[in-house]
This record gives C-alpha cells, structure tokens and sequence, in this order.
C-alpha cells in the first residue's frame, strides 16, 4: 500500500507540475497571467485544482488517479498545439523541482508519514525558480550591458507598436543593410529577457546597427528596455487596443509605448499620428491617408509621399494598406540614417512578407491569404477587405480578437459576414459574439483544431480562397 501511495503521490506532482511548467511558458512566466488572464480556466479545474482537491480529500484517490485522471491528462497534453519548449529555463525549473520534491518525500518517508504533500511543495518550486532565475537574469543582464558599453559606436533603432513592429523591423533591416552591417532581434523577441539574450548571444562587435522591437503587456515594460538599450532612434508605430485586456485603456497603451522615447542618447523618433504628443525638435510625427494608397489581391502596394517638394514614388510586392504606412515610416527613418532614395526603393522591391502576416500561396490550386500571425483588428480588416477582391468562393479561419474588446470582435465579425462565404471559428473564446452576428448556415465552429486540414479538405474547393486570420493556439 506504501509504494501505492508513493506511485500515486509521485504521478500526481508530475502532472500537476508539468501543467503548471507549460502554462507558465505559455504566459512568459508569470504566475499573475497564468492565475487571472489565462482563457481557458477551466483547464484549471480540471487539470490541476481537481486532482489536487481529490487527493487532499480522498483517502482512496489512487484509484481515480491511475485509472481515469492521468490518461485524461496525458490525452490533453498529446493534443496541445503547443506543447512544453524544453528551453534552459525550463530544464533548470525541472531541476530544481525532482530536488525539491525528493528531499521532501525522503523526509516524509523516513518520519512514517502517511500523507506526502503535493502543493506546498510544488508553490515552493514556482517561488524558489523565479529566485534563482532573477539571479541568473541579472548576470545575463550586467554581461549584455557590458556589451553594449564596449560597441560604443553602434547605432541603436528600437521599435514599438501596438500593431506592425515586427514587420517595420523588418523592412527598416532590409533598407539599412544595403548600406551598413545590421542585426535585428529575431522572429518576434520583444521581451527584455529575450533581447538581454539576443545582445549576448548574436550581437557582434562588428555591427553598426542594433534594431530592436519591444512589446509590452504592462507599463514599465518598454521602459526596462529602453534603460537597458538606451537607444538613439526610436519608431512608435500606430497604436490601438492590443493587449487591452492587460492595460484596461488606451491611455495606458500610450504612456507605455512611449517609454521608449525615455532614452538618454535619444536623436531622433518617428511617431504616429495615432500618438498624441506635443511638439518637439527631434520627434517626427508620420501618417498617410489610406486614399493614396493602391492595394488589392491582384496589384503590388503603391503610394506617394512628398519630402523637400519632391514626390517619392513606392511600391512593394505586399499586401495590406496597413504595410503603406509602415513602410512611409522606414523610408523616413532610413533617410535620416543616411540611406537613398534610389537604395530605398530598390531594397523595397525585393521586399517579401513577414511570414505568416498577409502572405500569398498557391497550394492545391487554392488561393491561401496566411494572416495568421496578425490579432489586431485594423490588420484582420484590411485581409477581409483584400479578400473582398477575390472572385470566388472564400473561407475564412479564425478565432476572432484575443485580449481586446467585444466591441472589436462585433466589427470584425459583421465584416465577416459581409466578406465570407463559410467561417471556421477556431476557438470557443468568441463564440457567442460570432453566433449572434455569422449566419447559422455559414458558420462552422471547429471544437477540435486537429480536424482542421480534413475539414478545409472537405469544405473547400480547388480555385476558392481560404484567408487564416489570427491563429491562436488552441490554450486560447
């Protein structure tokens, strides 16, 4: 009956604790996400607080456990679309969790308890790692501010937005990499943790451009990178209702995002007009009107702007009018960095889309719009309404807004309806919302994301569009 026990004790922590190591990736580790802003917290209930409570109150919960809770949990876990990364952080955090969990059991074992607890243990852990990684981060931190202090001539960009950085990061390094050696953070690192480790781990003495993309979800965000980087250029891109659910208003939105322009060395920002902000000699502020801008499925991105009197004509082989703007801000920046015109746009013209943000793919004889890396609502808008241009049947997939507002998910989803002949609904989260807007004999709603490719195999044709619009993970 002992070794039952132990068998059963030992299986629970594991889960328990691998579920609770895997949300807390999934939300940057922090602990204050995982408990309030998680989306499905019902996976709570039944994946740890359920187990848990059965085994505190039920003498006999082996039984339950062996049998019935740990298939259901493995079953979950096998069909996550995002399954635990087995990064450092979370190697050291399964360290340090057998230590724990041995010496405690070892210790319960020899003064003959019969009962070996799970949770204190397990919230020790949690409380014990973040300790020890503030520690190492900290190290990280001094070495990457070292660095940087020995590259005293490198340029530093830093870039923020509620929408579009990472594709503005990517066009500013095309354009600046004609003409200088530039690194970028990669895909989309825009974390202090994560930039700390770029600078430590890929940054090179022989560098002259740093170009950094920051996000945040709380105020002070931007402003620990903006401390750290302390760059000399900064672009805030157009700012909207991103992340709402963290920062509750736009005013919030704001003060944060212009953290970025707290710098020390700050030359020179460019600014949307969506920012207001006084006047100030070294801030620009840029926008351009959408009606000047020619976009569709079937023509290359065009627009104009005038500098000096002279009219500067663009074109790039993108989607999105949304694009127009960001580009208007990396021709500005570039020129202050000392990049041509004629360099501009020959380095524009070679332009390919961030992957997964209104990429255009052939498959199957099928026309693919691939948005599923863009969640906010002005970009999910302009694919439905360069969908729009398509003739033929078109099928949208997606799970709506995440962390924005109901409100925000009613003009998406009437935009849908007018766009749209059959709508997969992806997630449960904004289910309500699309039931009472998407026409019943439209809208499809996928409770499993792994029957997915059999049912757009099923439901679509050779020659329609399929437009994938904010693909969530399925823990959303």
């Amino acid at each position: 009956m002992e070794t039952i026990s132990i068998l059963n004790v030992t299986t629970l922590a594991m889960a328990t604790g691998l579920y609770l190591l895997t949300t807390l990736q999934w939300s940057n580790y922090s602990l204050v996400r995982v408990v309030f802003f998680h989306h499905k917290k019902l996976w709570h209930l039944y994946y740890f607080v359920l187990p848990l409570g059965l085994y505190y109150f039920q003498n006999r919960f082996y039984f339950i456990l062996l049998i019935l809770y740990l298939p259901w949990f493995m079953w979950w876990y096998s069909r996550l679309d995002k399954k635990l990364v087995w990064t450092a952080r979370a190697k050291r955090f399964c360290v340090l969790f057998v230590v724990v969990f041995a010496v405690v059991y070892t210790l319960c074992f020899a003064s003959g308890c019969e009962f070996y607890p799970v949770l204190l243990p397990l919230m020790a852990v949690v409380f014990v790692s973040n300790m020890w990684e503030s520690v190492i981060m900290l190290k990280f931190k001094h070495q990457a501010k070292h660095k940087l202090k020995d590259m005293p001539n490198l340029k530093i960009v830093l870039i923020t937005a509620s929408y579009g950085k990472t594709s503005i990061k990517n066009y500013l390094y095309e354009t600046l990499s004609t003409k200088y050696s530039c690194h970028m953070t990669p895909r989309s690192v825009n974390t202090i943790n994560g930039i700390i480790q770029d600078i430590n781990d890929n940054l090179q003495q022989t560098h002259q451009f740093y170009i950094a993309e920051a996000g945040a979800r709380q105020k002070g965000d931007i402003l620990q990178i903006t401390q750290l980087l302390q760059p000399q250029y900064v672009i805030i891109g157009q700012i909207g209702p991103a992340h709402i659910e963290y920062f509750k208003t736009i005013d919030n939105i704001i003060l944060t995002k212009t953290e970025a322009l707290q710098s020390g060395r700050l030359e020179f920002a460019m600014v949307h007009d969506s920012v207001p902000l006084l006047k100030y000699d070294n801030i620009q502020k840029f926008g351009l009107d959408k009606k000047d801008i020619t976009c569709s499925i079937k023509e290359r991105l065009m627009f104009s702007f005038t500098i000096d009197g002279k009219t500067i004509d663009i074109s790039a082989p993108l989607l999105g009018k949304f694009n127009a703007v960001n580009l208007y801000a990396v021709c500005l920046m570039s020129l202050k960095l000392g990049i041509s015109i004629d360099q501009i746009q020959k380095s524009f013209a070679k332009l390919k889309p961030v992957s997964h943000r209104l990429e255009l793919i052939k498959a199957n004889g099928k026309t693919i719009l691939d948005d599923s890396f863009n969640g906010n609502i002005d970009g999910m808008l302009e694919a439905i309404d360069i969908s729009r241009g398509f003739d033929g049947v078109k099928t949208i997939v997606t799970c709506g807004l995440v962390e924005s507002t109901t409100q925000a998910n009613k003009r998406l989803c009437h935009a849908i309806e007018q766009v749209f002949d059959l709508v997969i609904l992806t997630s449960s989260l904004n289910e309500k919302v699309f039931k009472k807007i998407i026409s019943d004999d439209k809208l499809l709603i996928l409770r499993d994301k792994t029957q997915l490719v059999d049912t757009l195999t099923h439901k679509t044709n050779t020659g329609e569009l399929i437009l994938f619009a904010n693909d969530a993970p399925s823990y959303v």
